[in-house]
């Protein structure tokens, strides 16, 4: 009788896996990940051990968890996490070599940023100091410009008006946000008002504006305006968005990509 195997999984696989499990669950345990992986504990270890050196998990005794700052953003970091990776390679296949980005802080503008490390030859703005990490760590030729201003330790980010002076002196083909809703009245909206301001003085220095929204945000009310609909040239999300919005969307010509 013929038996088909399954192919081997190759590290660079595996360890893609980790990093995955780890966000969709905010920790996995040496042993979950070799049964699931159908690895030897031994090699978990150094895979874990490889990942926490490039800052993509933290190890802890039997296991691993996200990384990422304090509790709050860790919690964003797991929710929704196969859908804002999704939107994370559509998104970067509108990015080409060349291209100068602005890129705020947010969940999925981290899984973003982790795609756009395979592209190269980038210029980046960004107020994310993981971001910037992710970015260079690529070592691909692109270059990364740290915005400065007030840093905030819980999801590593500058704000500020030292942040929003070093914006207005720059020029981009692209700026690519996260927001916290969107909606047919309202537009791109947000909840923290320092990420509102930057989010505002990003898009008003690019010649496009592409949205990274997972379906959750879509026909939300947040309490900061970011901009309206008009001034959104993409919306890149997992899902079609519900029909008021996207009759809304439709007349202000936004391109929507369901990834």
């Amino acid at each position: 009788m013929h038996v088909t195997r399954k192919p081997c999984m190759t590290p660079q696989e595996r360890r893609k896996r980790i990093v995955s499990m780890v966000r969709q669950q905010g920790r996995a345990s040496v042993e979950e990940l070799a049964r699931t992986l159908s690895a030897s504990r031994e090699t978990i270890r150094r895979d874990l051990s490889l990942l926490a050196s490039r800052g993509l998990i933290q190890k802890f005794h039997g296991g691993a968890c996200l990384p990422l700052g304090e509790e709050p953003f860790r919690v964003r970091m797991t929710e929704q996490a196969e859908q804002k990776a999704r939107i994370a390679r559509a998104a970067v296949r509108r990015v080409a070599p060349g291209d100068t980005l602005f890129i705020d802080t947010g969940s999925t503008t981290i899984y973003f940023a982790e795609e756009l490390a395979q592209v190269g030859n980038l210029t980046i703005f960004t107020n994310s100091t993981e971001i910037a990490r992710i970015i260079t760590q690529a070592d691909n030729g692109s270059q990364v410009f740290l915005l400065g201003g007030l840093y905030n330790a819980d999801n590593r980010q500058t704000v500020g008006a030292v942040a929003l002076e070093q914006i207005r002196a720059l020029h981009a083909r692209y700026a690519f946000l996260t927001v916290g809703a969107i909606n047919a009245r309202n537009g791109a909206m947000d909840f923290n008002p320092d990420e509102t301001a930057i989010a505002r003085a990003m898009l008003e220095q690019a010649d496009r504006l592409v949205i990274l929204a997972d379906s959750s945000k879509l026909g939300r009310t947040a309490t900061f305006q970011v901009c309206g609909l008009e001034r959104i040239d993409m919306l890149i999300t997992d899902d079609a968005p519900p029909t008021a919005l996207a009759g809304a969307l439709a007349e202000a010509h936004i391109e929507v990509v369901s990834a």
